[in-house]
C-alpha cells in the first residue's frame, strides 16, 4: 500500500507543490478514457460522459495528473468517434456539449487537466460540410476536401489522380464521388474524406473550432495521426519502394503525403493557436517517422511546434534491458531539457501490454516502475493500472472497420498467426470496475457494447483496491512517489552502465536523488548503489544493503539516496 508519507498532495495543494515553474505537460503522468467503455451512467450498455465524470476520483486516487478523451463528438461511429460529423456537438449517446463542460469543470476541481481528442486529417463523409462538397464542382465547399481528376484505363473506366496508397497500406487512396465525376482522397477508410488543408478557410474553421473547446477550458488536444494532414499540393505521386517504415510495411516512399515541410509549419501554426490561451495548453502528436521528423515536430529550425510527440518504440520495443537501455538512451539525447521525452506502453490502438509480456504481471511491474519515473510525460491506457489484457473477439464479429477492410485480402487464420491482432476491439471491451455483474460498468443484465473479458470478475478495481499487493496499488506507489518528489517529476536523469539484465538510472533535482533499478532478466541480480537510506519503494523480496540492492528476476525498486 501507499507509504503516507509519500502520498500524493490533495487535489487542491497538486498545483502548489513547489511545482508550478514546470509546464504540467513536461512532468505529466497522462490517463487516456475512452469513453464509449468507460463507464455506462443510463444503462443503454455504452459509456458516457457523465460516466467519465462518475469514475474521475478513481484517477484521482490512481494519481494521475490529466485525462485524454478519446472522441465523443457527434459522429455516425463507423469508426468508434474517428470519424466526425460535426467537431462543436456532442454525439447523443455520450452526453451534451453541457456535459462535456461539466466534465472540464470537474477535472479542474479534481485538480486533473483535460486533453480533447482531435481528428484533423478527415470528416466522416456525413459530415454537412462533405455531402455538400461532393454535390458539384462550383459550391461553396467544393474545395473544402481534397478533389482530383484523373485519367482513364483502356476499357474506358477512372483511374485514381496518382499512386497514394491508404494508410493501411493495400487499399489505394482515392475513392471515386459519383457526383463530381472525381476522386476523393481517403488517407485512411473510405468513408474518411481526408480535409484540404492548403484551403484557409478550412484552416480558419478548424483553428476556431479549436479556439473554442480551449475558451471552455480544455488544457489540450492529442491529435490524431497529426503527420499525415499536409500532403503535396501538387499531388505528385510517391516512388515505389516496398520496405518497413517505423515498423510498418509500405509499398512506396510517402514524401508526398506524410511528414512534408507544410505539415511542420502546421504544428507551429497550432502551437500559436494555443499559446494565445493562459495555463499552458498542450499538443501532443501522434506522429510516425524517422526519429529526426519526430524532432522536428517539437522545434523545427528554433520554432516550437507541438509540445509532445508519442515515442511508440517504448510500445513496440522487445521486453528487453538492452533494447529499452538504448531507447532511454535515444529519448534523453534527442529530447534535452526543456524538452520531454512522451512514454507510452498501451493504447486503443495497440495490443495490450500484459498480453505482450505473455501475461507474466511481474513484468508489467517492472515496465510500470520505468514509466512512472523516467523523465518527461507518461500516458497510462484505461484498465493497465489493473492489468486487463486482449480479449479475443473473430474479425468477422468485429465492430472495429479495420478488420472488415482487412479481410478482404486476409483470411482469418493468417489473422491469427500475426505477432499482433488486428481487431481493435479486443483491447476496448468495458473497463473493469467490479466482479458484480455488469463489472461495475453498466447496470445488471444489459449487454455492452462490446463483450466483457471473461476475467473481469476477478481483474477489476474493486478487487485490487483492497489488495494491498495488487498491480494497481503498485501504480499508486509509483504515482504517489513521483507526486511527492521534484527528482522524480521534472529532475535530470543520468542512466547507468550496468550488468547486460539492469536498467538503472538516477534522477537528480537540487539536493534530491533517486536511483531506480530494474531487473529484466532471469537470474537474481545485485546492482551496486552508495549512499542509499532505507527504500524509498520496494518491489517483492528486495534485499537492501549499505552498498548494493538485489533484485529477484523480474522486479524494480526506486531507492532514495541520502
Amino acid at each position: 500500500m501507499p507509504n503516507p508519507a509519500l502520498d500524493t498532495p490533495d487535489s487542491a495543494s497538486r498545483e502548489t507543490a513547489g511545482m508550478t515553474s514546470i509546464p504540467w505537460w513536461q512532468q505529466a503522468v497522462i490517463y487516456q478514457v475512452y469513453p464509449r467503455s468507460f463507464m455506462d451512467s443510463d444503462g443503454d450498455g455504452i459509456g458516457d460522459l457523465p460516466g467519465v465524470i462518475e469514475r474521475l476520483p478513481h484517477l484521482v486516487d490512481v494519481g494521475v495528473d490529466a485525462v485524454w478523451l478519446s472522441p465523443f463528438f457527434a459522429s455516425p461511429q463507423r469508426d468508434i468517434g474517428y470519424d466526425v460529423a460535426d467537431y462543436r456537438s456532442v454525439a447523443p449517446e455520450y452526453g451534451t456539449v453541457d456535459d462535456a463542460q461539466a466534465l472540464i469543470d470537474r477535472c479542474h476541481d479534481l485538480g486533473l487537466k483535460v486533453v480533447f481528442d482531435l481528428v484533423l486529417n478527415h470528416t466522416s463523409d456525413e459530415h454537412p460540410w462533405f455531402t455538400e462538397s461532393r454535390s458539384s464542382r462550383d459550391n461553396p465547399k467544393a474545395d473544402w476536401y481534397v478533389w482530383a481528376d484523373g485519367g482513364t484505363n483502356r476499357l474506358g473506366r477512372p483511374t485514381p489522380p496518382n499512386n497514394w496508397r491508404s494508410e493501411l497500406v493495400l487499399p489505394r487512396a482515392w475513392q471515386w464521388g459519383e457526383e463530381r465525376q472525381q476522386w476523393y482522397l481517403a488517407t485512411f477508410l473510405h468513408f474518411q474524406p481526408d480535409l484540404n488543408w492548403h484551403n484557409p478557410e478550412v484552416e480558419a474553421e478548424m483553428t476556431d473550432m479549436i479556439r473554442m473547446w480551449l475558451e471552455r477550458g480544455v488544457d489540450g488536444f492529442r491529435l490524431d495521426i497529426f503527420h499525415t494532414i499536409m500532403h503535396d499540393a501538387n499531388l505528385r505521386p510517391n516512388r515505389f519502394r516496398p520496405r518497413f517504415r517505423s515498423g510498418l510495411p509500405r509499398l512506396d516512399d510517402p514524401v508526398h503525403t506524410l511528414n512534408t515541410d507544410e505539415n511542420f509549419a502546421l504544428g507551429q501554426r497550432l502551437r500559436a493557436v494555443c499559446d494565445e490561451f493562459d495555463g499552458d495548453r498542450a499538443l501532443l502528436g501522434e506522429v510516425f517517422g524517422a526519429p529526426e521528423e519526430l524532432q522536428r515536430y517539437v522545434e523545427d529550425e528554433g520554432r516550437p511546434g507541438l509540445n509532445l510527440v508519442f515515442l511508440f518504440d517504448f510500445l513496440v520495443a522487445p521486453y528487453e534491458a538492452g533494447r529499452l537501455r538504448s531507447l532511454i538512451a535515444r529519448f534523453e539525447r534527442e529530447y534535452p531539457a526543456p524538452h520531454v521525452p512522451t512514454y507510452v506502453l498501451e493504447n486503443h490502438d495497440r495490443e495490450r501490454s500484459l498480453t505482450r509480456l505473455g501475461g507474466d504481471e511481474r513484468k508489467a511491474r517492472v515496465m510500470a516502475a520505468l514509466l512512472c519515473t523516467l523523465r518527461g510525460t507518461s500516458v497510462l491506457y484505461q484498465g493497465q493500472e489493473i492489468g486487463m489484457t486482449n480479449h479475443p473477439i473473430p474479425l468477422r464479429e468485429a465492430n472495429d472497420p479495420i478488420p472488415h477492410v482487412v479481410a478482404r485480402w486476409m483470411p482469418e487464420w493468417v489473422h491469427d498467426c500475426l505477432p499482433e491482432r488486428l481487431n481493435r476491439d479486443e483491447v476496448r471491451v468495458p473497463m473493469q470496475w467490479s466482479g458484480e455483474a455488469g463489472a461495475g460498468f453498466t447496470d445488471p443484465g444489459v449487454t455492452p457494447w462490446l463483450p466483457f473479458h471473461d476475467d473481469h470478475g476477478t481483474v477489476n478495481v474493486e478487487a485490487q483496491t483492497s489488495d494491498a499487493d495488487s498491480l494497481l496499488n503498485w501504480y499508486r506507489e509509483l504515482l504517489a512517489l513521483r507526486h511527492a518528489s521534484p527528482a522524480l517529476r521534472y529532475g535530470a536523469l543520468e542512466l547507468f552502465d550496468t550488468d547486460p539484465d539492469i536498467i538503472a538510472y538516477e534522477r537528480r533535482h537540487d539536493d534530491e536523488r533517486f536511483v531506480v533499478v530494474a531487473n529484466l532478466g532471469e537470474r537474481t541480480v545485485r546492482h551496486p548503489v552508495n549512499d542509499a537510506q532505507a527504500a524509498a519503494l520496494s518491489g517483492p523480496r528486495i534485499e537492501l544493503r549499505s552498498s548494493s540492492v538485489s533484485l529477484p528476476p523480474h522486479s524494480a525498486t526506486v531507492l532514495r539516496l541520502g
